[in-house]
């Protein structure tokens, strides 16, 4: 009993929060502080509005989907080399793999800074933005295909070489399709975290800020806090939408493959 109220005790904490959004994203009022005044929905028509967000959204957006390709395709390639390869060093080399899932971002953030500009003499972009996500999305692509590679019997790839088949028709015959459901996990999952992260971006982001960074400048200005918790509002919305597809995606995997489900995201 006192597990389960620790349990929702925990969840209030962590979400409660979160329920404010949409609460004071529909006020009419500019102050964020109760009691409400009212209902409006001026707050999202103003985000329709303003060009500066657009352009801050297709850049977030460009730069999440650009990530998601290059750190679930690096995230196929040590999953796939992880599972069902063996090779001097594997278990090191998959540590080293996971290794920005443990090391605070911002120090990611200014190494990758110095490295960029002072060593490789890059101009700050989208480019060099994407580059930094992929780094710190693909462990967690990692993380998620390496359930999905794991799973799989070893002896349905060597049959398929034993009927006449290369290694990479192979494994684009009978390993991909089966494996699809992890990827389309990984490309949500990473979609997710590049959009809504803040730190890395802030650090190298260039003329055309991201939409974390463009949220930033406005709680700099009292008048735009409710936009941005209308925009908040929307965004979580979004994450949540993303984070369902992800696990039904996993768990159908799971049903493929016959395995039990021991847990996910959801």
């Amino acid at each position: 009993m006192s597990l389960r109220i620790y349990a929702f005790a925990y969840l209030i904490f962590l979400y409660a929060p979160i329920l404010l959004l949409p609460l004071f994203a529909f006020n009419d009022a500019t102050v964020i502080a109760f009691p409400l005044s009212g209902f409006t929905t001026d707050w999202f028509a103003r985000l329709a509005e303003t060009r500066a967000l657009h352009d801050a959204v297709r850049n977030s957006l460009f730069i999440a989907v650009m990530t998601a390709l290059f750190s679930t395709i690096l995230g196929v390639c040590a999953a796939r080399a992880g599972a069902m390869s063996h090779f001097p060093g594997k278990r090191g080399i998959m540590g080293l793999i996971m290794i920005p899932l443990v090391l605070p971002e911002i120090i990611v953030a200014v190494a990758l800074l110095v490295v960029m500009v002072q060593v490789l003499g890059l101009g700050l972009s989208n480019w060099t933005i994407i580059f930094a996500h992929t780094l710190i999305c693909t462990p967690f692509s990692v993380a998620i295909l390496n359930g999905a590679f794991q799973n799989l019997d070893p002896a349905m790839e060597e049959a398929a070489l034993d009927l006449g088949e290369t290694r990479w028709s192979a494994f684009r015959l009978v390993i991909l399709p089966l494996v699809t459901p992890g990827i389309v996990s990984s490309l949500l999952i990473s979609f997710t975290i590049s959009l809504d992260e803040f730190i890395i971006a802030f650090f190298l982001t260039g003329a055309n800020p991201t939409m974390p960074v463009y949220i930033w400048s406005l709680l700099r200005f009292p008048a735009s806090v409710p936009v941005v918790m209308a925009l908040g509002t929307i965004l979580v919305a979004l994450s949540v939408l993303l984070l369902t597809i992800a696990e039904i995606f996993r768990r159908r995997g799971l049903a493929r493959a016959g395995v039990k489900d021991t847990g996910g995201f959801l």
